[in-house]
């Protein structure tokens, strides 16, 4: 029977989906790793029973079953060539919680930040915590043994299971919890797979070489941090083995195993109380990473709630990243390093001052660190979102030398941390390399990576010769190969001489007795693949050559902007993490619709396609489909990689050999239309509206398209003789007259303008083009082209810091911005003008500053004032600059909703076959937080598609923060 039919009845058998198609194929190949292996499908199990038919298919197809989660392992365990299982999905449920026994059970596809939310108000938490944590999921972290920030003080999520549910790999149902040593011996006798691993653990184990063998060879029982192989060592605890202790958990051997012993439907974990919320974080800057290193060794006497390391590479980068920019506020110099020291009080701030001070004052005293700087509330986030970000920040490094997983889950014991990386920095030295040193100094696990161009023969075998020099290093120490991340395929080969051959044939009989029929996630601990094989890239290929029509060299071109995504997962947070990254993926939950999805699809085709036009793919276009070009991930992600773009590129290629829609050319040239209906707008806005007219042009039939005004806001400047003679003691401005206030929201473009004439400000309106926004949106590139050529070369004369550039519609504005500096010619002129060009927030929040707008011109009247900020403002600009013009005023109360994106992305809510997805979109954070707002406070809103969505999906009507500051002036 062919793959392809026993897949489909497979398909049509199970309540879940599974997807076979070259795209699903294409997306689940990569994980976070270097690798790449195409697998045969992709499950996305709804039940149990699902996952016992696909344990009994395997097994009848000899095919192996890839358990997988939130997809962002570094060692390449949730990629291989049999059926990747998601149960990110549908495997999402808290089923119980035990606040006595301070317990939770979860299915796998839970989410750590998410479980954490829902057990706050119970006054507990799960302790581990991943920079993954706002995405990474339970079933991950118990694959993974996953530890974190928290381990020095919380432990690793091995020490938290209570009970593992599983399916086993021959179909069976086994719970694995603590036993008595009796009921482990009852547990030997019997017929099934069950207890067929009982009795093979109780036959290896009970043997006396076995056990010193293990004690002799496995990593020092003081790291705690320790993922090599399975975790025998642990159950030799047991009284049964050797140990002391009269109970045994077979779920602590299952914890770190990933994925290759049993398939895991449900986990309890024990819980912790919540920590002190009186915390202070020490951040110590070094002039080397060594000083840094030694001066770990006192700070860990004290009693740290976290102990992390960040160094001059890392911080580097953050100065390019938009979101992480603002977090490094507290860097003091140029440090090689800053260590990361939490001190936190029970009883009060004053006992977490004592601490901090006391800590400050022995790093003084023994001469470690040029400064220290301590942060307090909501500034202690902003350094763990610096820190979390490390592993994407290194993403975002140009070019092909990357920062490779090969060496990066190193774990010693804290004595020997100093010395270690002594020894392994003199080793990198010899390879010519500049190691990335950062993570978990305290728990003695640095997180180190070589710079390495795995797209060459030359960049692979240093890959294995660092690697396998590494592991001598860390078996001189009696470390820990794997501190957290796993063996996976990068560190398996290792095993044996890891922890010697004799232990590596112990693991694998257990391998052979848990699973029998080689079904579960082969490839990975024992019997793992080669770590030099199966790479993203091929090695020394020719580089395609991609002629793009925007400007992709600040990326070296499309494709190394593609490849900037190293599969870190950002793009799968949920609303609750906040930010507005991926609306999409926040709507469906699928996979496909993430921003990791489509840069890897894009570097996918662009690689692999044998066509001329290598984005001539229908893949392609359904990966981009539901992007609706918010840029978040320009700002959020933190490797950069701004998929808008990507899309506007890659919809101009598609087009051209595929052709424009007709509704796709009325989007596209909406303002041209808009020019003539404006001729009649009452008569225009009729028709428009018809429903005959909106199904022809697939609009939906639930939205009313935007109305024209009676007049133009270029007709009414005209009408009403602004040019007048008076003084304007603030200077002069240029207001950009964008094409959707010019025809829709003219109202707001005489506020804009009388609102500045008002505070002193002479405004000038010139003739120019359009913006090219609807262009851009949808593939029109050469039509957007020519409007930057001609936009660039009709201000970049007029306008300086004396006299800038200001726009009323975030999207039209920043194209100066973003945009044009891709598409016009002039690239020197395209910079210096976009340095220029402001929102009318930007500006003033600037002019406030300069005291040339202040409270004494606007009323002293109360007024409360919501603000929900458009996206691309998020992203280029900023919604703080909306909150600073808003507060002038003295009596207006603003605050700013965590409210994502509206989901209305010009055309795309208009859209018949987007209009739910819009509506989701919405729904996720905005709306609800919409309809909890008093009638009474104004709700404001910079963009045109933000005002029209909250209105169709909320009836709630919001203004631009002009028309509300305007309605604030002193007459």
């Amino acid at each position: 029977m062919s793959h392809s039919h026993s897949l489909k009845q497979l398909s049509d058998s199970l309540e879940g989906s599974l997807l076979y198609d070259d795209l699903h194929k294409t997306l689940y190949a990569t994980d976070a790793s270097a690798y790449r292996i195409v697998p045969l499908a992709v499950a996305l199990p709804k039940s149990t029973e699902d996952i016992v038919k696909l344990v009994r298919y395997a097994i009848e197809n000899k095919t192996t079953l890839i358990p997988r989660t939130a997809g962002t392992s570094l060692a390449g365990q949730t990629i291989g060539d049999g059926i990747v299982v998601d149960v990110s999905k549908h495997f999402t449920k808290i089923v119980a919680f035990d606040a006595e026994k301070k317990t939770v059970t979860v299915q796998p596809g839970v989410i750590r930040d998410e479980l954490n939310l829902y057990l706050k108000p119970h006054g507990v938490f799960f302790g581990p915590n991943t920079s993954t944590s706002n995405r990474c999921m339970i079933g991950g972290m118990v694959g993974n043994n996953s530890s974190g920030t928290t381990s020095i003080r919380y432990g690793v999520t091995r020490d938290k299971i209570v009970e593992i549910k599983t399916v086993l790999a021959d179909g069976s149902i086994a719970i694995f919890n603590t036993i008595t040593s009796a009921e482990f011996v009852e547990k030997t006798k019997g017929d099934s797979l069950e207890s067929a691993i009982y009795r093979k653990l109780y036959e290896e184990l009970s043997n006396e070489a076995n056990q010193q063998e293990i004690k002799n060879e496995f990593p020092k029982p003081e790291i705690h941090r320790r993922n090599t192989g399975y975790a025998v060592d642990v159950l030799l605890k047991s009284d049964l083995f050797g140990g002391t202790e009269p109970t045994i958990n077979v779920g602590k051997l299952l914890c770190g195993s990933e994925g290759t012993l049993a398939f895991t439907t449900e986990v309890t974990l024990q819980l912790d109380d919540l920590p002190p919320t009186n915390n202070i974080m020490v951040v110590t800057h070094f002039t080397s990473i060594q000083e840094s290193l030694e001066a770990v060794m006192i700070a860990m006497k004290h009693h740290l709630y976290t102990c992390e390391m960040i160094d001059d590479t890392i911080l580097d980068c953050t100065k390019h990243n938009k979101e992480q920019s603002k977090n490094r506020f507290f860097i003091q110099g140029e440090p090689k390093a800053i260590m990361m020291f939490e001190v936190g009080s029970y009883i009060s701030m004053e006992e977490a001052e004592k601490q901090a001070d006391v800590l400050i004052k022995e790093l003084e005293d023994n001469n470690f660190g040029y400064a220290s700087v301590k942060l307090y509330g909501a500034d202690i986030e902003k350094v763990n979102e610096l820190r979390k970000a490390g592993l994407g920040l290194l993403g975002s490094i140009v070019g092909d030398d990357k920062a490779a997983d090969s060496i990066e889950d190193t774990a010693v014991e804290l004595s020997d941390l100093p010395n270690y990386i002594a020894d392994f920095s003199a080793m990198m030295k010899r390879h010519g390399q500049e190691a990335i040193y950062y993570a978990h100094a305290g728990a003695g696990e640095l997180h180190l990576r070589p710079v390495l161009n795995l797209k060459t023969k030359e960049g692979v075998y240093q890959f294995r010769n660092i690697a396998t020099e590494v592991a001598i290093l860390v078996k001189k120490y009696r470390g820990s190969l794997s501190g957290e991340h796993g063996d996976g395929i990068v560190r398996g080969e290792f095993l044996p001489f890891m922890i010697g051959e004799k232990n590596y044939e112990l693991l694998k009989r257990i391998k052979l007795a848990f699973d029998p029929n080689s079904v579960l996630n082969m490839g990975k601990i024992v019997n793992a693949l080669k770590m030099d094989e199966n790479f993203r890239f091929e090695t020394d290929r020719v580089e395609p050559d991609i002629q793009t029509i925007q400007d992709f060299s600040d990326s070296m071109g499309i494709l190394r902007a593609a490849e900037k995504c190293n599969g870190s997962g950002d793009c799968r947070k949920l609303p609750s993490a906040g930010g507005t990254l991926c609306p999409s993926y926040r709507a469906t939950r699928n996979e496909k619709d993430t921003t990791r999805a489509r840069a890897n699809a894009l570097r996918e085709y662009l690689t692999h396609s044998e066509k001329d036009n290598k984005f001539d793919h229908k893949e392609l276009y359904e990966v981009f489909e539901l992007c609706v070009s918010c840029k978040a991930c320009a700002s959020e992600c933190p490797s950069n990689v701004d998929v808008a773009t990507l899309k506007a590129e890659f919809l101009y290629q598609y087009q051209k050999a595929n052709g424009f829609s007709f509704r796709n050319k009325i989007f596209a040239n909406n303002a041209k239309m808009n020019k003539m209906g404006s001729l009649f707008p009452a008569l225009t806005n009729f028709v428009s509206n018809l429903s005959i007219v909106k199904k022809g042009m697939g609009v939906a039939q639930k939205r009313e398209v935007p109305l024209l005004a009676k007049q133009t806001f270029r007709k009414w400047l005209s009408n009403n003789n602004v040019n007048s003679n008076k003084e304007y003691p603030n200077g002069k401005v240029v207001l950009f007259c964008d094409e959707f206030t010019n025809y829709y929201d003219v109202n707001v473009g005489i506020d804009a303008f009388e609102l500045l004439t008002k505070l002193g400000y002479e405004v000038v309106v010139v003739e120019h083009e359009e913006s090219g926004r609807a262009y851009i949106s949808k593939g029109f590139l050469e039509e957007a082209k020519m409007i930057a050529i001609k936009n660039v070369a009709t201000f970049a004369p007029i306008i300086s810091d004396d006299c800038q550039l200001i726009g009323i519609e975030p999207s039209a504005i920043l194209t100066f911005r973003d945009e044009y500096l891709r598409l016009a010619e002039d690239k020197t002129a395209a910079e210096k003008l976009a340095k220029n060009v402001l929102t009318i927030e930007e500006f003033f929040k600037k002019e406030i500053g300069a005291g040339k707008i202040h409270s004494g011109q606007f009323s002293t009247s109360e007024k409360q004032i919501k603000i929900h900020g458009h996206c691309h403002q998020k992203s280029l600009s900023a919604v703080e600059a909306t909150f600073a013009m808003l507060n002038v005023p003295k009596n207006n109360s603003v605050t700013i909703y965590n409210s994502g994106c509206c989901g209305m992305a010009g055309s795309f809510g208009y859209e018949e076959e987007h209009y739910e997805i819009s509506m989701q979109m919405g729904e996720d954070t905005l709306f609800p937080k919409i309809r909890a707002t008093d009638e009474n406070v104004s709700i404001a809103a910079a963009g045109t598609s933000c005002r029209h969505q909250i209105y169709d999906g909320t009836s709630r009507k919001a203004q631009h923060p002009v028309s509300i500051l305007k309605s604030c002036l002193i007459n």
